[in-house]
């Protein structure tokens, strides 16, 4: 039965770029990372592994393909967790995993999925077909449970931690697997498996420059309510500055990335790590331009922001939310106004670029309160903004509060979808306006911004900043009437989408 198998393990994911119209016109594509650590972690096992990549993929086909040539006894659809993307558990790609799955076990397969949606919700996947669901982190759990059915090791099912499966018609979940510590001792991600070349050309004729992602930590210690946390909780861990440092030297020598984004909820919490990191970067000319994610708060320590800069950071997202001490304090976000403004002219002071996330909608939020935020937004124009509204996610302080007012639909359909899932001041229609306004605001000021600083340096000049003025024009000319659309919207009553 066994030899006519090519391969043991057909590891793959389910956010395919194509289905997100928003992401896909961005064009800024990344492997699945986290999925290459779990085909690193099994090859290092002793299992024979493949990829399928679903982030360049055309659809499910694709998948279906993947089956037929690589034969695999166990599919695993292991996502990618440090992709928000993936932790959002948008409905477009639960809807690709239930065909993937279906696609596995017509093939024969045995198909155990892991990932955030999957650990939210084990009993929706088993109901369509996955034999296995990976309950948080994954790699130790898949491995665990490969051993038991593969016969390597005689563990009960019942007694591996961290995984779910149908006795009968119910679901049993066996205890909590700890995440784990010494991510030093995890094997790097399976490069080799991605198909480089093309995300290499994507990249240059798109953007003109390549970028590759990596992680130095696994989770986030702090407790903002909305934030959903089904993989590693409050756990936090960190790779050594030296392991890090390795890995960029080394996909510098193989790969030659022009750029890396640094994928963690959280970059450095303690800054003695970044200072270290930065000393060694030095030492092993590794230096990559690179973004990252931080908090305020954290940026405000003094060795902090001269640490990411001596180590290449090019611009550093920080999570600003909201300009109304309000709706931080709400959040629990922990975390002043007046720190995202100091935390933003340090930044600047030190050649760092900043850009803000934007969340709109959160419970009791009025139009004063949007009125800070873009103020705030005004008056320290970032060098980017992202904008998106509050979604409740399973397991939060935020969805236990709001679970009541929750239309049928509990998740967005895709990344662009900016539905309001709850009852909160203002309607679906009313935010999707929102976001438009804030950018035509936004970008027609940072257009208008950059071309006054050309203006002083005309040689500097080049036909795409004429484009520029263009947008900028446009942007200025259309935003009253935006704002009045969003006046009269802010009088419609407050319904989620799903209940229009």
């Amino acid at each position: 039965m066994k030899a006519k198998h090519m391969t043991d393990v057909l590891l793959g994911q389910s956010y395919y770029l194509r289905f997100d119209p928003k992401l896909w016109r961005a064009m800024q594509p990344y492997p699945p990372l986290g999925t290459l650590y779990a085909a690193a972690y099994l090859r290092a096992a002793g299992y024979n592994v493949a990829l399928f990549d679903a982030m360049l993929a055309q659809g499910t086909q694709d998948w279906q393909a993947a089956l037929a040539a690589h034969r695999p006894r166990y599919a695993v659809l292991f996502e990618d967790n440090f992709n928000y993307l993936s932790k959002m558990s948008l409905l477009r790609m639960r809807e690709a995993a239930f065909v993937m799955i279906a696609a596995a076990k017509a093939q024969g397969c045995v198909v155990i999925v892991g990932g955030a949606d999957m650990t939210d919700h084990p009993a929706d996947y088993l109901q369509h077909g996955a034999d296995y669901v990976l309950m948080g982190e994954g790699e130790e759990s898949l491995r665990a449970l490969l051993d038991t059915l593969e016969g390597r090791d005689r563990t009960p099912l019942t007694d591996i931690a961290g995984i779910a499966f149908l006795q009968g018609s119910d679901t049993h979940t066996t205890l909590p697997r700890p995440p784990m510590r010494d991510l030093d001792a995890l094997p790097m991600p399976a490069w080799d498996l991605v198909d480089m070349a093309r995300y290499e050309r994507i990249w240059r004729t798109r953007h003109g420059q390549f970028s590759l992602n990596m992680v130095t930590t696994r989770g986030c210690p702090f407790h903002c309510n909305w934030c959903a946390k089904p993989i590693w909780g409050q756990k936090y861990a960190s790779r050594s500055p030296l392991h890090v440092v390795q890995e960029m030297a080394w996909l510098k020598r193989h790969y030659r990335p022009d750029h890396v984004w640094f994928m963690d909820d959280i970059m450095g919490i303690r800054d003695l790590w970044l200072e270290e990191f930065a000393d060694l970067l030095d030492a092993h000319g590794a230096h990559i331009p690179f973004k990252s994610l931080n908090r305020a708060d954290l940026l405000l320590r003094g060795k902090t922001i001269p640490a990411l800069k001596r180590a290449g950071a090019q611009i550093v997202w920080m999570g600003a939310e909201s300009g109304s001490q309000k709706i931080l304090d709400a959040m629990d976000k922990g975390t002043q106004v007046e720190q995202i403004y100091e935390a933003t002219r340090k930044l600047k002071e030190h050649g760092i670029q900043v850009a803000f996330f934007l969340q709109f909608g959160y419970l009791g939020e009025t139009r004063e309160d949007i009125a800070l935020t873009l103020k705030m937004v005004r008056d320290l124009m970032p060098d980017d903004i992202g904008i998106s509204v509050s979604y409740p996610l399973p397991n939060t302080p935020f969805y236990e509060r709001v679970r009541h007012d929750m239309a049928t639909r509990q998740n967005w359909y895709d990344s662009a979808d900016l539905a309001m899932l709850y009852q909160g001041t203002f309607g679906t229609a009313f935010y999707r306006q929102l976001h438009t306004v804030v950018h035509k605001d936004y970008r027609s000021r940072k257009a208008w911004q950059t071309l006054k600083a050309l203006a002083a340096q005309p040689t500097r000049l080049r036909p795409s900043h004429l484009r520029l003025a263009s947008s900028a024009l446009y942007h200025r000319l259309t935003l009253p009437r935006a704002l009045k659309t969003l006046d009269a919207l802010a009088q419609a009553p407050a319904l989620p989408l799903s209940r229009n």
